[in-house]
């Protein structure tokens, strides 16, 4: 799988949903139903696909508040995400979170920053 999502942390992306819901033509393609921290909601708004995540400081997904709003973060659904992140800190980015293999929901992702202070997260399904 190879593509280009926007992602988005919020502190409830359930609530969110019902929220972006009300305001856009929302089509969801997923949603989970976890505990408060780990769900995550994948719709299309538009014909662009977005990501929302519940916010999990345990991952490194902060929230933006109205005192400290965030600029987007880029998700890039990659085909080997090792060697994507190698190649990523090959080139001087931060690690933020290293490739980290989530066995329970079938992915794996990692999340670096790069000198021009954008996040990237790599994403294997």
């Amino acid at each position: 799988m190879v593509g280009v999502e926007i992602d988005m942390v919020v502190t409830d992306s359930l609530k969110a949903l019902e929220l972006y819901k009300n305001i856009f033509e929302i089509e969801t393609v997923e949603a989970t139903k976890f505990p408060k921290g780990e769900n995550e909601v994948i719709f299309n708004l538009y014909g662009v696909r977005c990501h929302m995540l519940d916010e999990n400081p345990q991952f490194a997904l902060k929230a933006p508040t109205k005192d400290n709003p965030n600029t987007i973060w880029f998700n890039m659904l990659v085909p080997d995400i090792k060697e994507t992140y190698l190649k990523a800190m090959n080139a001087g980015c931060t690690e933020i979170q290293p490739v980290t293999e989530l066995t329970n929901y079938g992915v794996a992702n990692a999340i670096f920053s790069d000198k021009f202070g954008y996040q990237w997260m790599l994403h294997q399904v």
